[in-house]
């Protein structure tokens, strides 16, 4: 992994040193990008690495980066970080490519584990067909209410709205979303969302 490099794009050079010397610390070769724009147009040159962006930079949101290297076809592992996480937001990320959504202030573990899944991602093609499979078993481990909550979670839904269209009430979509996660072993729910997605989840 000599040559793999992490790019960090985000438009506050506060933000991109810190995580610079954040993840140079922790042993990886760090290029920072002060814009979308700019990494967009080095990105056909990367061969080995991932990606780390800010999900709202002034020039191109971090949604809509991935959307075009999705668009032109490049295939780079990218973690989003936010400040303003929500559910919607963590969806839009996830049907856009990414690996990981990740909310502010998070532990400096956190991204260092991003960042390894993604060198994983590159580097060991069964670590996705495993993954895979593992995900489908626990999704067959869901009874049809606690699939029709992961459904409306996945859209983005709050509680309040998956309740209204179950006719149930909050707190026992509160308690049907705290077993999927329990069963889906998800440690949060951008993770969850990225199961879902992963799986290609079609339930009503």
């Amino acid at each position: 992994m000599d040559d793999y490099t992490v790019h960090v794009v985000d438009d506050e050079e506060a933000v991109r040193k810190s995580l610079a010397f954040l993840l140079t610390m922790s042993g990886f070769t760090v290029r920072v990008h002060e814009s979308a724009t700019g990494f967009l147009a080095s990105a056909p040159t990367i061969r080995n690495g991932c990606l780390v962006t800010d999900l709202r930079m002034p020039d191109m949101s971090g949604v809509e980066l991935l959307r075009n290297l999705k668009s032109a076809d490049l295939h780079i592992p990218s973690i989003v970080i936010t400040g303003h996480g929500d559910v919607p937001m963590a969806v839009e990320a996830m049907k856009a490519g990414a690996l990981d959504f990740i909310e502010k202030p998070f532990e400096d573990e956190v991204l260092i584990e991003a960042v390894k899944r993604a060198a994983a991602q590159l580097t060991d093609t069964a670590y996705e067909l495993d993954d895979s499979s593992a995900i489908q078993a626990r999704l067959e481990e869901l009874t049809d209410r606690e699939k029709q909550v992961l459904s409306g979670v996945v859209a983005g839904f709050a509680n309040k709205t998956i309740a209204y269209d179950l006719n149930i009430s909050p707190r026992t979509v509160e308690v049907h979303r705290a077993n999927v996660m329990a069963k889906m072993k998800a440690r949060s729910l951008p993770e969850l969302v990225r199961m879902a997605l992963n799986a290609k989840l079609d339930i009503d």
